[in-house]
């Protein structure tokens, strides 16, 4: 698996996920999954990395690799993971390389992409495909920390957003293409 350096936002592009939830491109499908982390310091679990709060953070506590588990009850299309790190406040605790892992389960997992990161500040938008660059379909993600900057041992991750294409079968979702105007589109 190549390593791929540029699939995250700078800061002056100012990225933000909500975008693509809001234009109705993507749907956030994290709060579909079963969560679980490798480990964690007491108070700074997995609750933090779900909590829409960009002063909160899971810590992790242990030895690396540092692993978040992301569990769907069905089989889900993920288009992308995006993760809210910052460098600049969190210096050795900040992710340097990531692995994204997917399969039906802990035992088949396979990985699917590895970023590396310089110094982030900010959304890092992870695009997720199979090994035939489809959609990837899958039961289980992983997020695994490789290393950290500077040598860290321990890891901050502030929020992760995890979103699946809205497939636009109905000829008419392009007429009620905002938020306010898809309340028409069903007939009561």
């Amino acid at each position: 698996m190549a390593i791929s350096d540029n699939n995250y936002a700078s800061d002056g592009e100012k990225f933000n996920p909500a975008k693509d939830v809001y234009a109705g491109l993507v749907r956030e499908v994290g709060s579909n999954a079963i969560w679980s982390l490798s480990s964690c310091k007491s108070g700074f679990g997995v609750d933090y990395l779900r909590d829409n709060c960009m002063e909160t953070y899971w810590q992790s506590d242990g030895k690396l690799p540092h692993l978040i588990n992301i569990q769907f009850r069905r089989k889900t299309v993920v288009r992308d993971l995006c993760i809210y790190i910052d460098y600049r406040l969190d210096e050795s605790y900040t992710p340097d390389r990531i692995s994204v892992r997917a399969g039906t389960h802990f035992n088949d997992l396979q990985e699917v992409e590895v970023v590396k990161l310089n110094e982030p500040c900010g959304w890092v938008r992870i695009m997720t495909k199979n090994i035939n660059d489809s959609p990837l379909k899958t039961y289980m993600l992983q997020i695994a920390v490789i290393t950290n900057h500077k040598n860290g041992k321990d890891t901050h991750i502030r929020q992760i957003k995890v979103h699946s294409p809205i497939e636009k079968k109905d000829p008419l979702m392009g007429v009620f293409s905002t938020v306010e105007m898809r309340q028409f589109t069903i007939i009561k």
